[in-house]
């Protein structure tokens, strides 16, 4: 499917009392408000951006969950890209793939420039990014369905290869002398958890098994994790795929008295501080936060110079890095900030 072409810029339109400014302002200046005091208004349409043009909008739309760490990450990246490029952004997430298709058809009747949108359940997201498109609405692809965006007619995709992540992991795991893992997948139907998983097991010398939970119920996800670890304590590592579940891990080590290690996907400001404490081993950091910048930043681009990342066959790929205890010095003032 052919990209639909860069939209053109909206023009906007400067009041008379803008104008009136502007005349004012070659002669002897003129401030935003009869004060003087510097009301910082540019004296331009609402609306507009600095060159007087209507602004871009585009609607980031996710599979977040509620109160989910690893997504706000993703939305400040986004927000500062926006802020960068004058870009009027709207941020919303249904965990539910009924409820993220309908995002998309919102979107599109609202009228955005441009979508970026997470392919977490590719099927659900077909006809809605399809009437996306015909719409003449570019859409990119971020974080979730590196193995969709191109068949789905997506012009570019931000995010990590989820099945060469998991392979890396595997192979770290061989390295560090692990027997018999557990890989914690906490959302059922997620093609790139599974995918971290199917890439463990892949590269994996020793033997490995899949649990899953119900990520949305920290309690659940500690009881059944705990009820495992004390069934099979011959498990002696546990990894999982988010930075909140390998704080949740921990604990259940504890409880049942195991002797499991922990690693990780992704990475927050708590999971540094577990991996400098020694408690956890090691996360894969896939960078959320340049997910949201670069897949905001490339609609930007899109329209005003026609860009597209990778040319529209490659994904761009943001991870993985490992983070150990040896080099997590290196992003903790990052973390602490929010941005890693």
């Amino acid at each position: 499917m052919n990209p639909p072409p860069p939209p053109r810029a909206r023009s906007g339109f400067l009041s008379a009392a803008a104008v009136a400014c502007v005349v004012v302002l070659l002669l002897t200046g003129c401030s935003g408000s009869g004060s003087g005091s510097g009301s910082g208004d540019t004296g331009l349409a609402a609306g507009t951006d600095g060159a007087g043009t209507a602004r871009m909008k585009i609607a980031l739309l996710t599979h977040a969950g509620k109160d989910d760490a690893f997504w706000e990450l993703v939305r400040k990246g986004a927000a500062t890209a926006a802020a960068k490029d004058g870009v009027e952004l709207t941020y919303a997430n249904d965990s539910d793939p009924a409820g993220q298709a309908q995002l998309v058809r919102d979107a599109i009747g609202d009228r955005v420039d441009g979508i970026a949108v997470t392919l977490a359940k590719p099927a659900a997201m077909k006809a809605p990014v399809a009437a996306a498109l015909a719409a003449g609405i570019p859409v990119v692809g971020l974080n979730s369905g590196i193995d969709a965006w191109k068949s789905q007619g997506l012009l570019e995709y931000f995010g990590q290869d989820e099945s060469v992540a998991g392979a890396a992991v595997g192979n770290k795991l061989n390295g560090l002398g692990v027997k018999h893992a557990l890989c914690v997948i906490h959302e059922r139907g997620n093609v790139a958890l599974e995918a971290r998983c199917a890439g463990v097991k892949k590269t994996f010398g020793g033997e490995t098994e899949n649990l899953y939970v119900e990520g949305t119920d920290a309690d659940a996800v500690d009881a059944v994790l705990t009820a495992k670890l004390r069934q099979e304590p011959g498990i002696d590592e546990v990894v999982t795929l988010g930075a909140q579940f390998a704080l949740d891990a921990v604990g259940s080590v504890k409880a049942a008295g195991s002797r499991a290690h922990v690693a990780t996907f992704d990475l927050n400001n708590d999971l540094v501080k577990a991996i400098r404490a020694g408690n956890v081993q090691f996360a894969v950091d896939q960078q959320p936060y340049l997910q949201g910048y670069l897949a905001v930043d490339s609609l930007w681009l899109y329209r005003h110079n026609g860009n597209i990342s990778g040319g529209g066959v490659a994904p761009v790929l943001t991870g993985p890095a490992f983070v150990t205890r040896t080099n997590v010095a290196a992003v903790a003032k990052f973390a602490a900030a929010g941005t890693r």
